[in-house]
């Protein structure tokens, strides 16, 4: 049976410092193991789904590097902005070649979406009316293509007080769409730095863990998993609908 190959790679917090720290951490380094472990591991990808928080400061330095150290990966790159990234510098940046930033992609029997939650200077997230409606549109027009939906912030609780509070704050809207299109599939999120795995009405609820820092699971407060390592997630869209996917920790 043909399926598609992805991989999922999410808040990177790269610094416009080639060796800034994040916590502790080098988010520079923890992206190149993760990507060296992905080349090692996950031959003849279809693309890579990027989904926020890909800088940490905003620069220009720390996309350009994101861009540098995703090239040997040689897949197309599809990014989406989270509540750390500097919007236009964003924008700018990721036309480089064989990265997309927003918009959709259609390949075999799905439709993968890409939405911008993020809101500029706020750390929960938005659809905008005209995001909503892009979704919808989408979904109407490819009614017989599966669906995956991109975005960065959770439109549901995962279970940690201190980050349920900036999650998606429009979640109802969203999922009104959602339910009216039986072709949606799943959908895939940033955010939260840890794995979320759950179903709604069907339809699969994803979360992956961080290149970087991990957050730790079941907290009212903000509170490192300074055990948890850096990882990512292997997404196969398969034809008939159904995904088989794991998170990859780079131990």
């Amino acid at each position: 049976m043909p399926v598609l190959r992805f991989v999922q790679i999410t808040d990177t917090h790269l610094c416009d410092r080639a060796d800034g720290l994040l916590r502790g951490v080098n988010t520079a380094a923890t992206l190149a193991a993760v990507v060296a472990r992905i080349r090692a591991h996950e031959p003849h990808l279809d693309g890579i789904l990027a989904t926020g928080d890909l800088s940490h400061d905003g620069g220009t330095p720390s996309y350009r590097r994101l861009i540098t150290l995703l090239r040997p990966l040689q897949a197309p790159s599809y990014c989406l902005p989270g509540n750390h990234d500097a919007l236009s510098s964003f924008a700018c940046l990721l036309k480089a070649a064989q990265t997309q930033s927003g918009g959709r992609l259609l390949k075999d029997h799905w439709q993968l979406i890409f939405l911008d939650s993020a809101v500029p200077g706020a750390v929960h997230g938005h659809l905008r009316p005209a995001e909503l409606a892009r979704l919808d549109a989408a979904l109407r027009e490819y009614p017989d293509r599966h669906a995956l939906i991109c975005l960065h912030h959770q439109p549901v609780p995962i279970g940690s007080a201190w980050i349920d509070r900036s999650m998606l704050d429009n979640a109802d809207a969203f999922f009104a769409i959602v339910d009216r299109h039986a072709n949606v599939r799943g959908v895939l999120w940033g955010h939260v730095h840890q794995a979320f795995d759950a179903e709604r009405n069907g339809v699969r609820l994803l979360a992956t863990p961080s290149t970087c820092i991990q957050f730790k699971p079941g907290c009212t407060d903000f509170t490192l998993d300074d055990e948890a390592p850096p990882a990512y997630r292997r997404l196969e869209l398969h034809d008939d609908g159904s995904v088989a996917t794991a998170v990859e920790s780079i131990l």
